[in-house]
Protein backbone atom coordinates (compact mmCIF):
# COMPACT_ATOMS: atom_id res chain seq x y z
CA UNK A 1 0.00 0.00 0.00
CA UNK A 2 0.84 3.56 -0.12
CA UNK A 3 2.88 4.97 2.80
CA UNK A 4 1.15 6.40 4.99
CA UNK A 5 2.05 10.03 6.51
CA UNK A 6 -0.39 10.73 9.56
CA UNK A 7 1.76 8.81 12.48
CA UNK A 8 4.26 9.62 14.59
CA UNK A 9 7.06 7.25 16.37
CA UNK A 10 4.65 7.23 19.46
CA UNK A 11 1.35 6.57 17.36
CA UNK A 12 3.86 3.54 15.55
CA UNK A 13 5.03 2.12 19.10
CA UNK A 14 1.36 2.31 20.22
CA UNK A 15 0.61 0.51 17.01
CA UNK A 16 2.96 -2.80 18.36
CA UNK A 17 1.63 -2.93 21.80
CA UNK A 18 -2.21 -3.33 20.60
CA UNK A 19 -1.05 -5.32 17.84
CA UNK A 20 0.33 -7.36 20.21
CA UNK A 21 -2.71 -6.87 22.50
CA UNK A 22 -4.56 -8.66 20.15
CA UNK A 23 -2.71 -11.13 18.69
CA UNK A 24 -2.35 -12.31 22.48
CA UNK A 25 -5.53 -11.22 24.35
CA UNK A 26 -8.09 -11.05 21.74
CA UNK A 27 -7.54 -13.48 19.06
CA UNK A 28 -7.39 -16.47 20.85
CA UNK A 29 -10.64 -16.51 22.46
CA UNK A 30 -12.72 -14.74 19.87
CA UNK A 31 -14.03 -17.95 18.83
CA UNK A 32 -15.32 -19.08 22.03
CA UNK A 33 -16.72 -15.25 22.68
CA UNK A 34 -18.68 -16.23 19.03
CA UNK A 35 -20.30 -19.08 20.81
CA UNK A 36 -21.07 -17.13 23.98
CA UNK A 37 -22.60 -14.35 22.22
CA UNK A 38 -20.42 -11.74 23.80
CA UNK A 39 -16.78 -11.19 24.48
CA UNK A 40 -15.35 -11.65 28.53
CA UNK A 41 -15.77 -8.51 30.76
CA UNK A 42 -12.34 -8.92 31.95
CA UNK A 43 -10.66 -7.96 27.97
CA UNK A 44 -12.54 -5.08 28.60
CA UNK A 45 -10.43 -4.47 31.96
CA UNK A 46 -7.63 -5.94 30.27
CA UNK A 47 -7.99 -3.65 27.59
CA UNK A 48 -7.76 -0.61 29.84
CA UNK A 49 -5.12 -1.59 31.81
CA UNK A 50 -2.96 -1.79 28.54
CA UNK A 51 -4.27 2.05 27.81
CA UNK A 52 -6.14 1.00 24.75
CA UNK A 53 -9.56 2.61 25.89
CA UNK A 54 -10.49 6.44 25.66
CA UNK A 55 -7.62 7.53 24.52
CA UNK A 56 -8.60 11.00 23.85
CA UNK A 57 -10.03 11.62 27.10
CA UNK A 58 -8.29 14.41 28.77
CA UNK A 59 -5.32 13.35 31.41
CA UNK A 60 -7.56 15.03 34.10
CA UNK A 61 -10.35 12.71 33.47
CA UNK A 62 -7.49 9.64 33.90
CA UNK A 63 -6.71 9.59 30.17
CA UNK A 64 -3.69 10.36 27.95
CA UNK A 65 -5.25 12.92 26.07
CA UNK A 66 -4.21 11.69 22.68
CA UNK A 67 -5.29 12.38 19.69
CA UNK A 68 -7.83 10.40 17.49
CA UNK A 69 -5.07 8.40 16.04
CA UNK A 70 -4.54 6.25 18.96
CA UNK A 71 -7.98 5.22 18.65
CA UNK A 72 -8.09 4.43 15.06
CA UNK A 73 -4.57 2.64 15.60
CA UNK A 74 -6.41 0.13 17.78
CA UNK A 75 -9.70 0.06 15.65
CA UNK A 76 -7.65 -0.93 12.63
CA UNK A 77 -5.40 -3.39 14.29
CA UNK A 78 -8.73 -5.18 15.50
CA UNK A 79 -10.13 -5.17 12.51
CA UNK A 80 -6.60 -6.63 10.97
CA UNK A 81 -7.33 -9.42 12.88
CA UNK A 82 -10.98 -9.86 11.97
CA UNK A 83 -11.83 -9.47 15.62
CA UNK A 84 -15.35 -7.67 15.54
CA UNK A 85 -16.37 -8.88 18.92
CA UNK A 86 -14.98 -6.33 20.98
CA UNK A 87 -17.18 -3.02 20.48
CA UNK A 88 -14.04 -1.09 21.75
CA UNK A 89 -14.54 1.53 19.41
CA UNK A 90 -18.18 2.17 20.12
CA UNK A 91 -16.93 3.01 24.14
CA UNK A 92 -14.21 5.04 23.23
CA UNK A 93 -14.26 6.99 19.86
CA UNK A 94 -18.31 7.63 20.15
CA UNK A 95 -19.88 7.38 23.74
CA UNK A 96 -16.73 8.71 25.96
CA UNK A 97 -16.60 11.84 23.10
CA UNK A 98 -20.30 12.71 23.97
CA UNK A 99 -19.79 12.70 28.02
CA UNK A 100 -16.25 14.65 27.54
CA UNK A 101 -18.01 17.36 25.27
CA UNK A 102 -21.51 17.81 26.71
CA UNK A 103 -20.87 15.97 30.17
CA UNK A 104 -21.27 18.21 33.44
CA UNK A 105 -18.19 18.24 35.61
CA UNK A 106 -19.53 15.77 38.04
CA UNK A 107 -20.26 13.93 35.16
CA UNK A 108 -16.95 13.40 33.40
CA UNK A 109 -15.52 13.29 36.61
CA UNK A 110 -17.64 9.84 38.08
CA UNK A 111 -17.55 7.96 34.59
CA UNK A 112 -14.49 9.30 32.19
CA UNK A 113 -11.91 7.30 34.56
CA UNK A 114 -14.30 4.19 34.67
CA UNK A 115 -14.39 4.07 31.53
CA UNK A 116 -10.94 4.72 30.67
CA UNK A 117 -10.10 1.90 33.01
CA UNK A 118 -12.66 -0.65 31.27
CA UNK A 119 -14.04 -0.93 34.57
CA UNK A 120 -17.64 0.73 33.32
CA UNK A 121 -18.42 -0.37 29.69
CA UNK A 122 -20.36 2.19 27.91
CA UNK A 123 -23.64 2.07 24.81
CA UNK A 124 -25.74 4.19 23.27
CA UNK A 125 -29.49 3.52 22.85
CA UNK A 126 -30.89 5.45 19.65
CA UNK A 127 -32.34 3.14 17.62
CA UNK A 128 -35.92 1.81 17.95
CA UNK A 129 -38.12 -0.54 16.36
CA UNK A 130 -39.93 2.34 14.60
CA UNK A 131 -37.20 4.54 14.40
CA UNK A 132 -33.55 3.49 13.16
CA UNK A 133 -32.01 6.17 10.86
CA UNK A 134 -34.99 8.73 11.41
CA UNK A 135 -34.19 9.92 15.00
CA UNK A 136 -36.65 12.92 14.93
CA UNK A 137 -39.33 10.18 15.53
CA UNK A 138 -38.15 8.19 18.18
CA UNK A 139 -40.88 7.76 20.51
CA UNK A 140 -38.82 6.47 24.27
CA UNK A 141 -39.67 9.33 26.46
CA UNK A 142 -38.13 10.56 29.44
CA UNK A 143 -40.88 13.24 30.98
CA UNK A 144 -39.68 15.78 34.10
CA UNK A 145 -41.16 14.55 37.24
CA UNK A 146 -39.89 16.84 39.95
CA UNK A 147 -35.98 16.39 40.00
CA UNK A 148 -35.95 13.40 38.19
CA UNK A 149 -36.50 12.21 34.31
CA UNK A 150 -38.85 9.06 33.95
CA UNK A 151 -38.17 6.96 31.44
CA UNK A 152 -40.22 5.00 29.13
CA UNK A 153 -39.53 3.10 26.13
CA UNK A 154 -37.96 0.33 24.04
CA UNK A 155 -34.43 0.59 21.76
CA UNK A 156 -32.91 -2.22 19.64
CA UNK A 157 -29.96 -3.11 17.73
CA UNK A 158 -27.91 -1.43 20.65
CA UNK A 159 -23.93 -3.07 20.78
CA UNK A 160 -22.54 -3.69 24.12
CA UNK A 161 -26.41 -4.33 25.10
CA UNK A 162 -25.94 -7.10 27.43
CA UNK A 163 -22.84 -5.68 29.39
CA UNK A 164 -23.01 -1.84 29.74
CA UNK A 165 -23.08 -0.44 32.54
CA UNK A 166 -24.09 3.22 31.11
CA UNK A 167 -25.97 3.89 28.55
CA UNK A 168 -26.40 7.54 26.69
CA UNK A 169 -30.42 7.12 25.94
CA UNK A 170 -31.63 9.23 23.35
CA UNK A 171 -35.28 10.37 24.59
CA UNK A 172 -38.15 12.75 23.92
CA UNK A 173 -38.20 15.01 27.07
CA UNK A 174 -40.82 17.10 24.68
CA UNK A 175 -43.18 14.97 22.56
CA UNK A 176 -44.47 17.29 20.76
CA UNK A 177 -41.44 19.64 19.77
CA UNK A 178 -40.11 17.12 16.46
CA UNK A 179 -36.12 16.85 16.50
CA UNK A 180 -36.19 19.66 19.12
CA UNK A 181 -37.55 17.62 21.78
CA UNK A 182 -34.64 15.03 21.50
CA UNK A 183 -32.44 14.70 24.43
CA UNK A 184 -29.66 13.21 25.97
CA UNK A 185 -29.93 11.12 29.54
CA UNK A 186 -27.41 8.92 31.14
CA UNK A 187 -28.82 5.64 32.62
CA UNK A 188 -27.12 3.36 34.92
CA UNK A 189 -27.75 -0.45 33.83
CA UNK A 190 -28.83 -1.01 37.68
CA UNK A 191 -31.59 1.57 37.70
CA UNK A 192 -34.99 0.00 38.68
CA UNK A 193 -37.16 -0.57 35.93
CA UNK A 194 -34.77 -1.37 33.27
CA UNK A 195 -33.95 -4.49 32.05
CA UNK A 196 -32.49 -6.03 28.87
CA UNK A 197 -33.71 -7.98 26.45
CA UNK A 198 -32.22 -11.33 24.42
CA UNK A 199 -28.93 -10.86 23.22
CA UNK A 200 -29.66 -10.30 19.73
CA UNK A 201 -29.11 -13.19 17.05
CA UNK A 202 -27.23 -11.94 13.54
CA UNK A 203 -26.00 -13.35 10.82
CA UNK A 204 -22.34 -11.83 11.66
CA UNK A 205 -20.70 -9.90 14.43
CA UNK A 206 -21.76 -12.96 16.46
CA UNK A 207 -19.22 -12.06 19.44
CA UNK A 208 -20.79 -8.59 19.71
CA UNK A 209 -23.58 -8.49 22.48
CA UNK A 210 -26.58 -6.54 20.63
CA UNK A 211 -29.19 -6.29 22.35
CA UNK A 212 -32.71 -4.92 23.36
CA UNK A 213 -33.20 -2.75 26.03
CA UNK A 214 -36.58 -1.88 27.97
CA UNK A 215 -37.52 0.86 29.95
CA UNK A 216 -40.42 1.00 32.10
CA UNK A 217 -41.08 3.89 34.27
CA UNK A 218 -36.90 4.30 35.10
CA UNK A 219 -36.22 7.22 37.24
CA UNK A 220 -32.97 9.05 37.02
CA UNK A 221 -32.09 12.27 38.43
CA UNK A 222 -32.20 15.39 36.24
CA UNK A 223 -28.52 15.84 36.91
CA UNK A 224 -28.14 12.84 34.89
CA UNK A 225 -28.95 15.12 31.66
CA UNK A 226 -26.41 15.17 29.20
CA UNK A 227 -26.03 18.46 27.72
CA UNK A 228 -28.91 20.97 26.99
CA UNK A 229 -32.32 19.21 27.50
CA UNK A 230 -33.85 19.77 23.96
CA UNK A 231 -30.04 20.15 22.17
CA UNK A 232 -29.97 16.17 21.96
CA UNK A 233 -30.24 16.24 18.38
CA UNK A 234 -28.07 18.42 17.57
CA UNK A 235 -25.57 17.17 19.97
CA UNK A 236 -25.79 13.24 18.19
CA UNK A 237 -25.73 15.24 14.75
CA UNK A 238 -22.55 17.25 15.91
CA UNK A 239 -20.87 13.76 16.37
CA UNK A 240 -21.91 11.88 13.87
CA UNK A 241 -19.09 12.82 11.41
CA UNK A 242 -16.64 10.76 13.55
CA UNK A 243 -18.51 7.90 14.07
CA UNK A 244 -19.15 7.61 10.65
CA UNK A 245 -15.44 7.91 10.04
CA UNK A 246 -14.54 4.89 12.46
CA UNK A 247 -17.07 3.21 10.25
CA UNK A 248 -14.69 4.32 7.58
CA UNK A 249 -11.36 3.41 9.17
CA UNK A 250 -12.72 -0.24 9.77
CA UNK A 251 -13.94 -0.18 6.45
CA UNK A 252 -10.51 0.24 4.20
CA UNK A 253 -8.46 -1.37 6.72
CA UNK A 254 -10.68 -4.57 6.42
CA UNK A 255 -10.34 -4.72 2.77
CA UNK A 256 -6.80 -4.74 3.07
CA UNK A 257 -7.13 -7.37 4.91
CA UNK A 258 -9.46 -9.31 2.68
CA UNK A 259 -7.01 -8.66 0.21
CA UNK A 260 -4.26 -10.14 2.18
CA UNK A 261 -6.39 -13.37 3.18
CA UNK A 262 -7.02 -13.30 -0.85
CA UNK A 263 -3.53 -13.61 -2.35
CA UNK A 264 -2.28 -15.94 0.34
CA UNK A 265 -5.16 -17.98 -0.62
CA UNK A 266 -5.29 -18.48 -4.47
CA UNK A 267 -1.38 -18.55 -4.11
CA UNK A 268 -1.67 -21.79 -2.14
CA UNK A 269 -5.02 -23.23 -3.62
CA UNK A 270 -4.43 -25.43 -7.09
CA UNK A 271 -7.00 -25.87 -9.58
CA UNK A 272 -6.81 -28.03 -12.90
CA UNK A 273 -2.61 -28.10 -11.83
CA UNK A 274 -1.90 -24.43 -11.61
CA UNK A 275 -2.49 -21.81 -8.77
CA UNK A 276 -5.81 -20.22 -8.64
CA UNK A 277 -3.67 -17.41 -8.93
CA UNK A 278 -2.52 -18.04 -12.03
CA UNK A 279 -5.45 -17.70 -13.85
CA UNK A 280 -6.13 -14.43 -15.55
CA UNK A 281 -9.38 -13.68 -14.43
CA UNK A 282 -7.83 -14.21 -10.35
CA UNK A 283 -5.03 -11.78 -11.31
CA UNK A 284 -7.47 -8.78 -13.23
CA UNK A 285 -9.92 -9.62 -9.77
CA UNK A 286 -7.06 -9.46 -7.18
CA UNK A 287 -5.87 -6.02 -9.62
CA UNK A 288 -8.70 -3.98 -9.48
CA UNK A 289 -9.34 -4.89 -5.36
CA UNK A 290 -5.66 -3.20 -5.16
CA UNK A 291 -7.06 -0.49 -6.67
CA UNK A 292 -9.80 -0.21 -4.60
CA UNK A 293 -7.69 -0.47 -1.59
CA UNK A 294 -4.99 2.04 -2.58
CA UNK A 295 -7.73 4.62 -3.17
CA UNK A 296 -9.86 4.29 -0.34
CA UNK A 297 -6.88 4.27 2.20
CA UNK A 298 -6.08 7.06 0.25
CA UNK A 299 -9.13 9.35 0.90
CA UNK A 300 -9.87 7.95 4.23
CA UNK A 301 -6.29 8.74 5.68
CA UNK A 302 -7.23 11.92 3.99
CA UNK A 303 -10.37 12.23 6.09
CA UNK A 304 -8.46 11.40 9.56
CA UNK A 305 -6.00 14.42 8.75
CA UNK A 306 -8.80 16.80 8.25
CA UNK A 307 -10.76 15.48 11.34
CA UNK A 308 -7.36 15.71 13.52
CA UNK A 309 -7.51 19.87 12.41
CA UNK A 310 -11.41 19.96 13.40
CA UNK A 311 -12.14 20.22 9.69
CA UNK A 312 -14.02 17.13 8.98
CA UNK A 313 -17.62 18.18 7.81
CA UNK A 314 -20.76 15.71 7.71
CA UNK A 315 -21.01 15.82 3.84
CA UNK A 316 -17.71 14.36 3.48
CA UNK A 317 -18.19 12.27 6.61
CA UNK A 318 -21.23 10.73 4.91
CA UNK A 319 -19.35 10.33 1.77
CA UNK A 320 -16.48 8.15 3.46
CA UNK A 321 -18.98 6.24 5.32
CA UNK A 322 -21.03 5.52 2.21
CA UNK A 323 -18.27 4.60 -0.06
CA UNK A 324 -15.96 2.67 1.77
CA UNK A 325 -18.96 0.42 3.57
CA UNK A 326 -20.01 0.04 -0.59
CA UNK A 327 -16.63 -1.03 -1.46
CA UNK A 328 -15.77 -3.57 1.13
CA UNK A 329 -18.55 -5.39 0.32
CA UNK A 330 -18.06 -5.33 -3.15
CA UNK A 331 -14.90 -6.52 -2.30
CA UNK A 332 -15.74 -9.27 0.46
CA UNK A 333 -17.90 -11.05 -2.27
CA UNK A 334 -15.52 -10.88 -4.88
CA UNK A 335 -12.85 -12.61 -2.44
CA UNK A 336 -15.23 -15.05 -1.19
CA UNK A 337 -16.25 -16.10 -5.17
CA UNK A 338 -12.38 -16.59 -5.66
CA UNK A 339 -12.31 -18.99 -2.31
CA UNK A 340 -14.42 -20.98 -3.69
CA UNK A 341 -16.85 -23.15 -1.40
CA UNK A 342 -14.43 -22.39 1.37
CA UNK A 343 -15.16 -19.20 1.14
CA UNK A 344 -18.19 -19.97 2.68
CA UNK A 345 -17.06 -21.93 5.68
CA UNK A 346 -16.87 -19.93 9.36
CA UNK A 347 -13.45 -21.84 9.40
CA UNK A 348 -11.98 -19.24 6.95
CA UNK A 349 -11.77 -15.53 8.23
CA UNK A 350 -13.11 -14.36 4.72
CA UNK A 351 -16.33 -15.61 5.60
CA UNK A 352 -16.58 -14.20 8.81
CA UNK A 353 -15.57 -11.19 7.51
CA UNK A 354 -18.47 -11.12 4.86
CA UNK A 355 -21.01 -11.86 7.38
CA UNK A 356 -19.54 -9.69 9.56
CA UNK A 357 -18.94 -6.72 7.40
CA UNK A 358 -23.01 -6.28 5.93
CA UNK A 359 -23.73 -4.74 8.86
CA UNK A 360 -21.37 -1.75 7.88
CA UNK A 361 -23.70 0.01 5.18
CA UNK A 362 -26.38 -0.44 7.84
CA UNK A 363 -24.69 0.95 11.08
CA UNK A 364 -24.25 4.40 11.52
CA UNK A 365 -27.00 5.64 9.00
CA UNK A 366 -27.85 3.23 5.89
CA UNK A 367 -26.21 4.08 2.67
CA UNK A 368 -29.62 5.31 1.41
CA UNK A 369 -29.43 7.97 4.58
CA UNK A 370 -25.80 8.67 3.27
CA UNK A 371 -26.72 9.58 -0.47
CA UNK A 372 -30.00 11.83 1.29
CA UNK A 373 -27.18 13.86 2.86
CA UNK A 374 -24.54 14.43 0.15
CA UNK A 375 -27.30 15.18 -2.55
CA UNK A 376 -29.11 17.40 -0.34
CA UNK A 377 -25.88 19.25 -0.39
CA UNK A 378 -25.46 18.78 -3.63
CA UNK A 379 -28.20 20.49 -5.17
CA UNK A 380 -28.76 23.22 -2.26
CA UNK A 381 -28.86 26.76 -3.51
Amino acid sequence: MMQRELFSEEHNLFRASARRFVEERIAPFHAQWEKDGQVSREVWQEAGEGGFLCCSVPEEYGGAGGDFLFGAIFLEELARAGTSGPSFHLHSEIVAPYITAYGTEEQKKHWLPKLVKGEAIAAVAMSEPGAGSDLQNIRTTAIADGDDYVINGQKVFISNGQLADLIVVACKTDPNAGGKGVSLVLVEGDREGFSRGRNLEKVGYKAQDTSELFFNDVRVPKSNLLGVEGRGFKQLMQQLPQERLVIAVRSATSIETALEWTVEYTKERKAFGQSIAEFQNTRFKLAEIKSKAVMMRAFVDRCIAAHLKGELDSVTAAMAKMQSTEVLWDVLDDCVQLHGGYGYMWEYPICRAWADNRMARIAGGTTEIMKEIISRDLLAD
